[in-house]
């Protein structure tokens, strides 16, 4: 699976409401993938919902060492593949970090995305966090 940043978010704080589904979905993968640009959004996310920075850099350093997950950093050919995607979807308001993600999962076939993001199911793909209804 993807790990978004919702769903890093969700994983790494017990207090947000899908962390029990996060944490499940997470010990269920067989797959654990993520990119520089969830990196850099978690760190904003968490930053500006007030949680301890000392907690979300720790966090951050634990997801960089692990190696359960594999980090891709973003180089220029990657980072132009997410612009042409936004540019083909301009009807979308996906971020940069979605379209990368996006990019990734069609690149290693991943069909699941920890994440809360309805975007992903915009784009084909499996959210597996959402809300009890």
């Amino acid at each position: 699976m993807l790990l978004d940043t919702s769903g890093l978010l969700c994983l790494h704080y017990p207090t947000e409401p899908l962390h029990t589904q996060a944490t499940a979905a997470y010990k269920r993968a067989t797959i654990r993938l993520t990119h520089s640009y969830v990196i850099a959004e978690y760190v904003a996310l968490a930053t500006a919902r007030s949680f301890p920075r000392s907690s979300v850099l720790a966090f951050v350093v634990d997801l960089l060492d692990n190696p359960d997950i594999e980090m891709v950093w973003v180089d220029e050919s990657l980072h132009r593949a997410a612009v042409d995607l936004l540019m083909q979807r301009q009807d979308k308001t996906y971020s940069l970090c979605d379209a990368m993600s996006f990019v990734l999962m069609r690149q290693r076939k991943i069909t699941e995305a920890l994440s809360t993001d309805r975007h992903f199911e915009q784009e084909g793909f499996i959210r597996l966090l959402r809300p009890a209804v």
